[in-house]
């Protein structure tokens, strides 16, 4: 493979201020520093040639103090959208090469996909090698790797491959339903190996571990939309195409079994509510850039349209000053957004690091980082699918087909980037992981994050039992917090994790010990030693610890099959103690499907305030398990209308929620909504060509950062019949509380045709002039 001229990112802000903010920052966002536009040459955004890999980096500004290297590229590399490490450093990238070939989508569901090896065989920084480990795969969006094997997704099926000599020898199906319905741009994705052992996606609320040799699928919170990533202590945290940053304040694996809750408190919250962006250049190809405020006067995104995969920085080389950081790339805008993370509490809040500046943007319009990952020398790697498009078809608009052709964007597909950034003037050296148990243990307290989660999942899957004495050993030692946190999770892994060790860290009185005790208690808990938990858990309530009710109340389902009185006094004893807080009552409420109303009325005489708040969410959940008793059957509307119901479950499920009643960031309830059920020329009209909010549904006021700004239509795609669209309309018109007419196909071509020309979503106001 040809080796790259300029490795490094020797470029100053001057050279692109006249497109910028011409400021030079700190990471507090005041300015330092004014250069005069006219001490620049302008450069010509009308068209976006390509780029040579060699020249990409001279394109990009990144924060001083860190330089760009590109460590693969086209022809080693096409479209990589996911990658993973192995312990030699080796790369595992997932290749969609089959998205999107031109704007019609012409050709998406060819075999095209591949899973491939890239190995920097001589050790230079460049990877220099190119094995083919899986091919033929249509659209594969996600990798995993664990036991001696792989989990490959590629819709709709997780598979499971075992792995010999690089090459894949058994294929074992994980889940024939793991990406059922949804686009590209909507099904799940990520599968993280997370610090308890289980297996995390994005667009899902799906968990899976292998135990043994069987795969165990369990339900958790519906999560995110492309990528996730995890902190040091296992809180996952991912986004959605317009939501910068949102995560989970609690262990990712509670909380979620009441199906009349809509929502629990800690879970799938803004942890950056900022969503502003500052591109280095025009930025007009973006879907809605014909909309009011989409752009601002110089034809830049105001604020984040497709944000993807993020990653929490946990490597050892950018600094103090970058622990804790998250990093959302923006493909659309060509940038990658810093955030910096605080914890108050159980309560993770973050701010952007910058005002009017990125960490990193490029003038290369064709510059889609879409993925970000820690990696084995403490960098952090991007990965840059490099093309033009990237909105699929579903969604795609004319004003933004346009700009496609304007700018010939479609062309090549055939490319890919790979980058890494790295302080300046700072040696870099992959950390190699051997089969040595004792040399694992001690990885398990390295700085680098990565270092320690790949340590950890290599003792585990090479059952590396010899191990267990130097693990409880390091759970003892207090010098270095995250060695023992590891070392207790490789026990568990190990399935050799005591009562008595976890029962230390739920009285140890430093939180990051106690929250990861709490948070095994399900992996030990037995007949045997449950009583031992219970009154541990009772201690805790008697003693006032704010921070652990929440994982109290999380925790009482593991108490129910053995003592269900006992869970119960739990939960009671929580609920008079903390009446008001928000995250204990969605805690206690989540243990308690179809029994809100005989609790609530057993407590009630004892609440000394009014309305306390676990009330107020108990009644909700009384309501919703009402309204839900109340819906119509989805199987014999399924088969009355079943264009409709594989429409509703491919575009509109993944925004509006399976029953109907919205997702939080996303999209306002369908169910009962006066849009669904009223009007139908308004209905056809909004599921044409969109709307963009504020939206009033029964009474409540819709808009950004509650749910979407916009709501793309699908009467773009000249493919969509209006007799599918019919179908669309009647199926949600009749689903759940909804009982009105039908929606002819007749109706969809008369006000497709009489909107003929119409390029952009229509406003609440448009609407009701109709």
């Amino acid at each position: 493979m040809k080796k790259y001229q300029y490795p490094f990112l020797i470029v100053g802000f001057s050279t692109l201020l006249i497109y910028c903010t011409a400021n030079k920052q700190s990471g507090s966002g005041q300015n330092t520093s004014v250069v005069k536009t006219e001490e620049v040459k302008p450069i010509d955004f009308s068209k976006s040639p390509f780029v040579a890999p060699e020249a990409t980096i001279s394109k990009m500004v990144v924060e001083d103090g860190f330089e760009v290297k590109l460590v693969a590229a086209e022809p080693l590399v096409s479209a990589p959208v996911a990658m993973l490490f192995d312990d030699k450093a080796r790369m595992w990238v997932v290749e969609m090469i089959g998205y999107m070939p031109d704007t019609i989508g012409t050709g998406e569901d060819i075999p095209n996909g591949k899973i491939v090896i890239l190995e920097d065989k001589n050790k230079d920084g460049v990877y220099d090698d190119r094995k083919v480990f899986l091919d033929s795969l249509v659209l594969p969006r996600a990798i995993c790797l664990i036991d001696n094997g792989i989990l490959v997704a590629e819709p709709t099926n997780l598979w499971f491959y075992e792995i010999q000599g690089d090459k894949p020898v058994k294929k074992t199906l994980v889940d024939d339903q793991y990406a059922v319905g949804g686009n590209v741009e909507h099904q799940p994705n990520g599968l993280l190996r997370a610090m308890d052992n289980w297996i995390y996606n994005a667009k899902s609320d799906k968990r899976y571990r292998k135990i043994k040799d069987k795969w165990v699928v369990e339900h958790t919170h519906f999560r995110g939309q492309w990528g996730i990533t995890q902190d040091n202590y296992g809180r996952v945290y991912y986004n959605n195409n317009s939501q910068n940053l949102l995560g989970d304040y609690f262990s990712p694996g509670f909380g979620a079994s009441n199906k009349n809750q809509r929502g629990v408190a800690g879970y799938n919250e803004k942890s950056v509510a900022n969503n502003k962006v500052y591109p280095i250049r025009p930025t007009p190809g973006v879907n809605r850039g014909y909309m009011k405020n989409v752009l601002d006067d110089s034809l830049r995104l105001n604020e984040f349209t497709a944000a993807a995969a993020p990653v929490i920085y946990r490597g050892d080389l950018f600094g103090k000053e970058y622990e804790w950081n998250a990093f959302v790339p923006e493909p659309s805008a060509n940038l990658i957004k810093r955030n910096i993370l605080k914890e108050s509490g159980y309560v993770t809040k973050g701010e952007q690091a910058y005002k009017g500046k990125e960490f990193l943007a490029s003038t290369d319009e064709r510059f889609r980082p879409v993925t970000l990952t820690n990696a084995p020398d403490g960098s952090m790697y991007i990965l840059d699918m490099y093309r033009g498009i990237i909105q699929h078809k579903t969604y795609l608009t004319p004003y933004l087909k346009d700009q496609i052709g304007k700018r010939e964007l479609t062309q090549p597909l055939a490319s890919g980037r790979i980058y890494k950034v790295v302080p300046k003037n700072k040696k870099t050296e992959n950390v190699i992981l051997q089969n040595n148990p004792e040399q694992l243990v001690k990885l398990l307290g390295h700085a680098n994050g990565w270092v320690r989660d790949k340590a950890q999942q290599k003792l585990i899957d090479t059952k590396s039992t010899q191990a267990i004495p130097l693990l409880r050993s390091a759970i003892e030692q207090k010098e270095n917090p995250l060695f023992a946190l590891h070392a207790l999770w490789t026990l568990e892994g190990l399935e050799a994790l005591k009562t008595e060790e976890v029962l230390a860290f739920i009285n140890n009185a430093a939180w990051v010990y106690k929250m990861q005790g709490l948070t095994a208690v399900p992996a030990v808990i037995s007949k045997d030693n449950y009583a031992r938990f219970s009154n541990a858990l009772d201690l805790l309530i008697a003693s006032g610890d704010t921070l652990a009710a929440p994982y109290v109340a999380f925790l009482a389902p593991s108490i129910k099959p053995f003592d269900s009185a006992a869970s119960t006094n739990l939960l009671k004893k929580l609920a008079l103690a903390y009446p008001d807080n928000r995250y204990v009552a969605d805690a206690i409420v989540s243990n308690l499907q179809d029994e809100e109303e005989p609790f609530l009325t057993s407590l009630t005489s004892s609440f000394k305030t009014k309305d306390p708040m676990v009330a107020k969410q108990l009644q909700k959940a009384i309501a919703n398990a009402k309204s839900a008793a109340a819906n119509r059957n989805p199987e014999i509307l399924k088969k009355q209308f079943p264009k409709g119901e594989a429409l509703f479950t491919s575009i509109c499920q993944t925004c509006h929620g399976i029953d109907g009643n919205g997702v939080k960031s996303l999209g306002p309830p369908l169910n009962q909504s006066e849009w669904v059920t009223g009007s139908r020329e308004k209905l056809i009209s909004i599921v044409l060509f969109g709307l963009t909010g504020p939206v009033k549904v029964n009474g409540h006021v819709y808009q950004a950062p509650e749910i979407s700004g916009d709501m793309p239509g699908i009467g773009y795609d000249p493919d969509m019949q209006s007799e599918d669209i019919a179908q669309l309309l009647s199926y949600i018109r009749k689903s759940w509380r909804n009982n009105s007419d039908q929606v002819s196909t007749d109706e969809v071509a008369r006000v497709r045709k009489k909107l003929t020309g119409r390029q952009k979503a229509f406003t609440e106001a448009e609407l009701n002039g109709i």
